[in-house]
């Protein structure tokens, strides 16, 4: 995979407006360009005080059904994951997204309406040089039968593979294998939607989530079927739209990878927790291009 020499940040702001898939909250969103070096930033306009939330791993507070930004005011905004997957995928380093509520807008449960969004104002090459994390010893969180693991990749780019397994027949299993790039996102990932059990939706409005999900923006399974009448995008749907998640958590890491993630049935916890071993093990992983490297170029 060619790697992007330059950050780049958003031509110019874009406004879009949703739910929230687990608030139920009508969300107004805005996209806007940021500087060299800023990274991402979700800024709650709704909130006085601190209510600015950089978009990093060690900011994760909570991961059931989505993956939710916090800081030290109390400050949160959930479901940033679809979001930094499109960000991730179209090589987006750093943008400002401010918005109005907790809950970033599910849109219609998948990423290509934010693809959308930022194919409409374009990208653009910003005076700094672009910096990746290369995975060098292999990182693995296990837990039973569930696994999430970062290892060095012999390509020189991101590879992703996912494997996923239900009782329900509408899904068994199911795995994916890809080289991501930007393209192969777009072909491959973008489209593939959230899921949910229709036996599930109670309890989950109970404990407050799922209050904006409908067959809009999820598809539904009941027992052995598929509920939403116009059926899947893609046969494995859902094991596609386990590898976009997993694409947008790694990009909590704050840059990109040059490695190869395997995740076994994990989910948003696995996800964050294998970012944060990395994290804590500085001999696992190195930038690329060194340090030196960019001194000299200057």
């Amino acid at each position: 995979m060619s790697q992007q020499a330059y950050q780049k940040t958003l031509a110019a702001p874009t406004i879009f407006a949703g739910i929230g898939v687990h608030t139920g909250e009508h969300v107004r969103v805005s996209l806007r360009p940021a500087a060299a070096n800023a990274g991402i930033v979700f800024v709650r306009t709704d909130l006085a005080g601190d209510n600015r939330l950089p978009a990093r791993g060690d900011l994760v507070v909570q991961t059931r059904l989505g993956t939710v930004l916090g800081n030290a005011a109390g400050a949160t905004v959930s479901t940033v994951e679809h979001l930094m997957a499109a960000f991730a995928a179209l090589g987006v380093d750093n943008a400002v997204v401010e918005l109005d509520g907790p809950e970033m807008p599910i849109m219609d449960g998948s990423a290509q309406p934010f693809i959308e969004l930022i194919d409409r104002v374009g990208l653009r090459d910003q005076d700094a040089p672009r910096r990746y994390i290369e995975i060098l010893e292999p990182i693995a969180v296990i837990e039973d039968d569930k696994a999430a693991m970062l290892l060095p990749a012999a390509g020189g780019g991101f590879e992703l593979s996912f494997e996923i397994e239900f009782d329900s027949s509408a899904i068994g299993r199911q795995k994916v294998d890809l080289a991501i790039t930007e393209q192969s996102f777009r072909d491959e990932l973008a489209d593939c939607r959230t899921v949910g059990f229709a036996h599930e939706v109670e309890a989950l409005r109970a404990a407050g989530l799922a209050r904006g999900g409908s067959m809009d923006n999820c598809i539904v399974i009941e027992g052995e079927r598929v509920l939403n009448p116009e059926g899947l995008r893609r046969p494995d749907e859902f094991v596609r739209h386990k590898a976009l998640d997993a694409v947008g958590d790694l990009y909590l890491l704050g840059a990109p990878l040059i490695g190869r993630f395997e995740g076994v049935k994990a989910g948003h916890g696995l996800n964050n927790a294998v970012v944060r071993a990395l994290m804590g093990r500085p001999t696992a992983w190195r930038w690329h291009p060194p340090a030196a490297d960019l001194a000299e170029a200057v």
